[in-house]
């Protein structure tokens, strides 16, 4: 069993993550812990000698038995913020997915992996109605870019 990319230093949290855009007659898929406010796209944390593209392709077969591919790299994202009073910086890797099948759906459903995580098809022109983790992403999804960019988010509670 492999092991996620992650530790704690001088009270910081590091995540090493994989994220995957998957956008269906204008909507994206969103997911959130059971209790949080905030959305966040589907994906996880990438395991020591994995790319950051097969960990996203990875990680919608196990959370929603999706099979995707990646389309695109979107954005790299280094994302400073605080969660249950805890500090974390996150590494991001953001792809544009795609699938044959259609999984778009009203309301909110679970994945695979029971009620832990609570899925979502969200309006891309509604989406700074949301709360989306990390923040740049209610903007930047309503623009893709042509080509992969860097961002920093610094965000606490």
């Amino acid at each position: 069993m492999y092991m996620d990319v992650r530790f704690e230093a001088r009270e910081t949290r590091f995540n090493y993550r994989s994220a995957g855009i998957l956008i269906e007659e204008g909507h994206v898929l969103f997911h959130k812990q059971k209790g949080d406010a905030y959305w966040a796209l589907p994906g996880g944390g990438i395991e020591i000698g994995e790319k950051s593209e097969d960990t996203i392709i990875r990680e919608m077969k196990e959370e929603l038995g999706y099979e995707v591919e990646v389309i695109q790299s979107l954005w790299v994202a280094e994302n400073f913020f605080t969660y249950h009073q805890n500090d974390f910086h996150e590494l991001g890797f953001y792809y544009l997915l795609h699938t044959n099948e259609s999984h778009l759906q009203s309301g909110p459903f679970y994945g695979l992996e029971g009620e832990r995580l609570i899925y979502q098809w969200l309006p891309i022109e509604a989406l700074e109605d949301y709360h989306l983790q990390p923040s740049f992403l209610s903007k930047r999804l309503q623009d893709l870019p042509d080509q992969i960019e860097h961002v920093i988010v610094e965000m606490h509670e």
